[in-house]
């Protein structure tokens, strides 16, 4: 078989499965961020988010809009998908990508996020200190770890309890660690060596089999 065979085939399927959605249960898909705030709140479970980067090929010299894919977090040619997934680390949604230099907090803005839970259910959103801002604009329903009220000469007493209260925020977000962990055991999303204009049907083609596959295989999603 010709390799321009193989890639016209990849390239017509990577879009059906794009669309496909994330399983939650047989039968049940879920499409939308909006879908997945309302199986949130229905269900009255605990939703996780958090934005991870995947590094892709750096832009060509000359183009306009090289720089935006540079991370400032990690230094590299980027890009970066929200990932959604309730206290158990299914995955429930992957949003399309944005450049790497695109910050986690207005990446959840652009997607709607504060919209849908000021409007909609009443849901907790475990988040890292990346969405640290969002709780104010959503009522409280994004929680992230609490801010530190002494930035030096801080007493034991307030730093044991700032502790406790760190690792305990970690400790129930962590699921979202373990879900975009099996994203990238697919090594087209551990680095993206492809056209960037595929990445957000890649990243979500792989989560809707992912989703499917935690579904069908009880016990691996058990891992998580």
């Amino acid at each position: 078989m010709d390799r321009s065979t193989i890639t016209r085939a990849v390239g017509e399927v990577r879009p059906l499965l794009a669309d496909r959605g994330s399983t939650v249960s047989p039968g049940v898909r879920l499409w939308s961020l909006t879908e997945v705030v309302d199986h949130l709140g229905t269900g009255g479970k605990t939703g996780i988010i958090d934005d991870t980067e995947i590094r892709v090929r750096r832009p060509a010299v000359g183009r306009k809009d090289r720089d935006r894919f540079i991370s400032g977090k990690n230094k590299q040619n980027a890009v970066k998908t929200m990932v959604v997934t309730d206290e158990d680390g299914r995955v429930l949604f992957c949003s399309p990508a944005k450049p790497g230099s695109c910050a986690d907090i207005t990446h959840a803005r652009q997607l709607g996020l504060v919209e849908l839970l000021a409007d909609g259910p009443a849901v907790e959103i475990l988040a890292d200190v990346g969405y640290q801002g969002l709780g104010a604009q959503t009522g409280g329903r994004v929680i992230t770890p609490p801010h530190r009220k002494f930035k030096k000469n801080a007493p034991d007493w307030y730093e044991e309890m700032h502790e406790c209260q760190r690792k305990a925020h970690s400790s129930r977000r962590i699921r979202v660690e373990h879900g975009i962990a099996h994203l990238k055991n697919r090594r087209a999303l551990a680095r993206h060596l492809g056209r960037r204009e595929h990445i957000s049907d890649t990243v979500q083609a792989v989560a809707g089999l992912l989703s499917h596959q935690q579904i069908a295989d009880p016990a691996s999603a058990r891992q998580l």
